[in-house]
């Protein structure tokens, strides 16, 4: 088996992980969000279904100075609002929404820089 098969097998079960997580964060954490009317608005803009749970996720990874500087910026619509998605949630929740965003995140760029590799030769035998 070749080092590119085997890096291959282990991202795609980070990826494997991260659509785990993916469902169980929706359902658990960004679920209870949808239906507090408080919070319902506060998710950010949905480019496709789902985006939501990626955009939650993302408050809760980010350092509070970077969200703080997204909710003053004219861009702040697209994205979850991190005050009132932190008054409404717990620590498991935070936990959760992280792990599951760095392990998206690494994951899909370390698929994408596999792949950018291998095009360039550098896995040829």
């Amino acid at each position: 088996m070749s080092l590119f098969s085997q890096l291959l097998g282990f991202i795609a079960i980070f990826m494997f992980l991260a659509c785990i997580l993916y469902v169980l964060f929706g359902q658990i954490t960004v679920r209870k969000l949808r239906k507090n009317p408080n919070t319902k608005d506060a998710l950010g803009l949905e480019l496709a279904s789902g985006w939501d749970i990626i955009n939650v996720a993302q408050v809760f990874s980010l350092p509070r100075s970077w969200t703080k500087k997204i909710e003053d910026s004219r861009f702040s619509f697209m994205y979850a609002n991190a005050s009132i998605l932190y008054e409404n949630t717990n620590k498991f929740d935070h936990a959760l929404g992280c792990i599951f965003y760095w392990l998206l995140t690494l994951s899909g760029l370390s698929g994408a820089f596999l792949v950018l590799l291998n095009y360039l030769g550098i896995f040829s035998e």
